[in-house]
């Protein structure tokens, strides 16, 4: 089940953080690090969309500033018994 089926499902907060500068060599915002047309799709994303772009920019933050984060437990497969 997706994000998106889920019964009382939130939405997903934007990753902009106000700090809204694109950087002139690579196009990415120095804030959220988004391109221009992940900025202007996101709210027509669907919840599971833009939660794959949210892991996205963790790697991207993460490659730009070499600081590591932790994995995402967002839709991890949990083992039933």
């Amino acid at each position: 089940m997706s994000i998106s089926e889920k019964p009382g499902a939130t939405k997903v907060p934007s990753p902009c953080i106000s700090v809204c500068e694109m950087d002139a060599v690579d196009g990415i915002c120095v804030g959220c690090c988004r391109t221009r047309a992940e900025i202007a799709t996101w709210g027509s994303m669907d919840p599971d969309d833009q939660i794959l772009l949210l892991d996205i920019l963790r790697d991207r933050r993460a490659k730009a500033t070499g600081v590591l984060r932790r994995t995402s437990r967002r839709n991890k497969k949990r083992l039933s018994v």
